[in-house]
């Protein structure tokens, strides 16, 4: 830890995972005052617990055919952004679904080599205002940190346990042994269905007689929901032994009760079946575990700066900023800035966060510091307009991993340049000052509205969309979406075609198309576009 800052900093950043470690990164190239506060004895402790069965689901993709950091970045699920490239995780392991260890190595690593001011085993008991309207955190020690502005970048951690009476008698997914030979012939219901249940259930299927996995809502897999959170085919092993009769069995239902025998030898559990008429039956188990996820921490604030919660309060609720919505200077980083995207995008993990940590910092500048979001001036010709729009889809990582959430900006104005400005989250590129008043052009990856309401291998919802001008509109794989903007206000859409390879460069598919729309919407004649 620097000691040499001197109080009120301009940010304490609570947590010294992935996201507190890219911030304090970005925040220290920028010559700000901050300090990062970690609970554990090193950076990453999540990491050091989770998951359970120490493999992550955040692909490591080594080789891709190509040498362009940008372009790998698409397939590296687990590096922060950095200036030095020898800082990337793809240097740490070989493996496509790597060891959890690899991760708190490089984490590790990360901090070092940035000598981060990072104050470790401290951990943030109480965060109150202060008197000159910042924050102030007291840790376990009795130590106050003083700040002007706070940002939260804990995760999620405290358990989601479900309102079930007995719950309490259960095994949880943080302490439950991880030793299948534990589990030998024992009937076994795991509470959950998302990647911490299938990924213990999986773990279980060589010892275990019975396995039931449960909960109110069906299984959604990320391959159709394209929400990398939902169930991964890593972890859907379980269903091949459900479907095939293997003594296992996914159960879709609300758990009423769950009351252990006298004895302390087993479960009774009361089972209602959404798909049986609500039919209630009593289920015995030798082990119950519940796997039901996280939430957010907000017991620390005092009540004059708690932030206001949502989604069941898991989360803090968030502006386009990610600032709290009801407290002024707290910021949120990491994770808990799926607020914004939940379920809908990448913000939960590292390859989408990485880059709003980034929008953030810059966001932080503009806010706080008087420094313009960075921007390239460009020629407001069509064709200019689309050759700068076909070089970014094709390469840029951040529009990739955070599709339909970052976007790059163009604003324009009658007789000037026009900017371009990378990585701007859409939602705060409506009401900030870069658009304010002004005409603007988003431009973002997206999948088409309704792709999780179909079978991704069906091969007829394809149809035309693949590498067709006409039916570019019906995509409903990823593809770049090029929006116009008048004070906020939609003025037209143009979508590129899908293509097999995410490349949007053909010149009669996908530039001369865009540059036309270019030329309609800034009123110019067609004769002005340059083929």
């Amino acid at each position: 830890m620097d000691s040499t800052q001197s109080e009120p900093l301009d940010y304490l950043v609570v947590g010294g995972g992935p996201a507190g470690l890219q911030l304090g990164q970005l925040l220290q190239a920028a010559g700000r005052g901050y300090r990062i506060l970690e609970s554990g004895p090193a950076a990453g402790t999540f990491f050091r617990t989770f998951p359970r069965h120490r493999k992550l689901i955040s692909i490591n993709k080594v080789h891709n055919g190509t040498d362009d950091p940008e372009l790998n970045l698409r397939m590296d699920w687990n590096s922060l952004l950095s200036p030095d490239d020898r800082l990337l995780f793809t240097r740490y392991s070989k493996r496509y679904f790597p060891h959890a260890d690899d991760l708190v190595r490089y984490l590790a690593d990360f901090a070092e080599a940035f000598k981060l001011d990072i104050a470790y085993d401290t951990r943030a008991e109480r965060i109150r205002r202060g008197a000159d309207g910042g924050f102030v955190v007291t840790d376990q020690h009795g130590q106050e940190h003083h700040a002007r502005r706070l940002v939260m970048a804990t995760g999620l951690t405290r358990p989601n346990t479900p309102e079930i009476p007995g719950i309490e008698t259960a095994e949880d997914y943080s302490v439950v042994s991880v030793d299948p030979e534990d589990f030998t012939d024992q009937r076994v219901l795991i509470l959950g269905k998302g990647n911490s249940a299938l990924e213990t259930a999986d773990n279980l299927v060589e010892t275990a007689a019975v396995i039931h996995v449960a909960g109110p809502h069906s299984i959604r897999m990320a391959w159709n929901s394209h929400y990398v959170g939902h169930l991964r085919a890593v972890n859907n092993n379980f269903l091949d032994t459900y479907q095939l009769k293997s003594q296992n069995a996914l159960l879709d239902g609300h758990v009423l009760a769950i009351d252990k025998d006298p004895d302390g030898t087993g479960y009774r559990v009361r089972f209602s079946f959404s798909r049986a008429d609500e039919v209630v039956k009593e289920l015995r188990y030798d082990r119950v575990i519940v796997c039901t996820g996280f939430r957010f921490d907000a017991s620390v604030f005092a009540p004059d700066c708690r932030p206001e919660l949502v989604i069941d309060d898991r989360f803090a609720a968030l502006t386009p900023a990610y600032e709290s919505v009801n407290v002024p200077g707290l910021y949120f980083a990491g994770t808990l800035m799926q607020q914004r995207d939940f379920k809908k995008s990448t913000g939960g993990f590292i390859h989408g966060f990485r880059y709003a940590v980034r929008a953030l910092s810059r966001i932080l500048d503009e806010r706080h510091h008087d420094r313009p979001w960075p921007h390239e001036p460009l020629d407001t010709s069509p064709s200019a307009l689309a050759d700068a729009v076909v070089a970014r889809v094709n390469r840029s990582s951040a529009l990739w991993q955070q599709f339909g959430v970052l976007g790059d900006l163009i604003v324009t104005a009658p007789g000037e340049p026009a900017r371009y400005h990378e990585e701007v989250p859409v939602a705060y590129a409506h009401e900030s000052q870069l658009t304010d008043g002004a005409e603007y052009f988003t431009v973002t990856l997206e999948y088409g509205p309704d792709h999780d309401k179909v079978d991704p291998f069906d091969i007829t919802v394809r149809r035309t969309a693949q590498n067709s001008v006409d039916d570019a509109f019906d995509a409903a794989y990823l593809h770049p979406v090029i929006r116009h903007f008048r004070a906020g206000e939609p003025l037209g859409t143009h979508h590129m075609a899908e293509n097999l390879e995410n490349e949007w460069d053909h010149p009669e598919v996908h530039r001369a198309p865009l540059a036309r729309f270019f030329a309609h919407e800034l009123d110019l004649q067609p004769s002005a576009v340059r083929r």
